[in-house]
């Protein structure tokens, strides 16, 4: 007679448990723990960028891509880190020994520092995790392209603090200097306004369904912007109370419009508000002089997306990007949750 396994599956604790069992000899032969993965959204800062890390209440869309996370427990003190893009291919890895943090090889330097930051930050604020030594293989997929800005870094953050029990604001805090709205979009349910207060944080889930949202796109520009860049200059700028209120009166004002005149006069009007703020020319003045539509900055100026406006075909509009060199326009409902 063969030999015959018994294979039990459980769900608790947050991880799927699987006990095989060899039913001739009475014996357990093996357990493999997986985590139940996470997920966190990505984002678009539609108004007051550069500004709501000084306090301005912005309005903030989390969007229907992110990444996911997943977790298998083996046998050792090691963690296996591996990290896809949004087409499946590996852009990089590491191994990193449980016991002092360090790495012990990576494809990548400055990235692998950063993870070995966010581990010892995840300690910090959680004693018990990692307490019981195990084995993590630990995979990541981005269902976005890098370079479109949607925040590879603060989903990550965010699915780690899920894993790590610990409040996801604290962790950001602990190891990034921004405002944390992209946090908050990581695990909203909608459109928010968010306002980055004196040791708070104020969150408000709103209505945010533009009757002509489908004359709204986003065209990424493929060239990432460095967040933490833009951060640093924004902080080093105190705007007058004054302009905070205005920019924060926007971000509510444009809950309220109906038309698409309306809204592109709204892109008009914060656009130049934060072009005389932060000294830039705007991006359609450099790049889209000669669009029919508006074309509005998202979060730090200079590359990943930029919102468009259109009253013309879609057709006629990729047309027009596509000779200007960008060859994919994005709907609105295609990305914002």
């Amino acid at each position: 007679m063969g030999t015959f396994f018994r294979i039990n599956t459980y769900f608790n604790e947050k991880r799927y448990i699987i006990k095989i069992f060899n039913v001739s000899s009475h014996e357990f032969l093996n357990f493999i723990y997986i985590k139940a993965e996470y997920f966190a959204r990505g984002k678009v800062l539609l108004s007051s960028e550069y500004l709501v890390v000084q306090g301005a209440t912005a309005l903030a869309l989390p969007t229907k891509m992110g990444q996911r996370m997943k977790i298998q427990e083996l046998s050792g003190s090691e963690v296996l880190w591996n990290s896809f893009d949004h087409q499946g291919k590996k852009w990089f890895e590491a191994e990193i020994d449980l016991m002092g943090l360090d790495v012990v090889e990576s494809s990548d330097p400055d990235t692998a520092k950063f993870i070995k930051k966010l581990f010892r930050a995840c300690c910090n604020n959680n004693s018990e995790f990692l307490s019981h030594w195990k084995k993590y293989k630990i995979d990541h997929y981005l269902e976005f392209p890098i370079s479109w800005g949607l925040g590879s870094s603060s989903t990550l953050i965010y699915n780690m603090a899920l894993w790590a029990d610990v409040n996801p604001y604290h962790l950001y805090f602990d190891i990034e200097d921004g405002s944390g709205y992209d946090i908050a979009c990581a695990g909203a349910k909608g459109p928010i306004l968010y306002t980055l207060g004196d040791g708070s944080i104020d969150l408000e889930q709103v209505e945010f369904k533009p009757t002509f949202q489908d004359q709204i796109y986003f065209l990424p520009l493929n060239q990432k912007t460095d967040s933490r860049e833009a951060v640093k200059i924004a902080k080093k700028k105190v705007p007058e109370k004054s302009l905070i209120n205005k920019i924060s009166d926007l971000a509510e004002k444009v809950l309220e419009l109906k038309t698409l005149n309306s809204f592109e006069d709204w892109i008009v009007e914060h656009e130049n508000i934060i072009s005389s703020y932060i000294s830039e020319k705007k991006v359609k003045d450099t790049r889209f002089a000669d669009y029919w539509g508006a074309v509005k900055s998202l979060g730090a100026w200079g590359g990943d997306l930029v919102l468009v406006t259109s009253n013309k075909s879609k057709s006629d509009t990729e047309e027009y990007f596509k000779s200007k060199g960008f060859g994919v326009l994005i709907p609105y409902k295609e990305l914002i949750l």
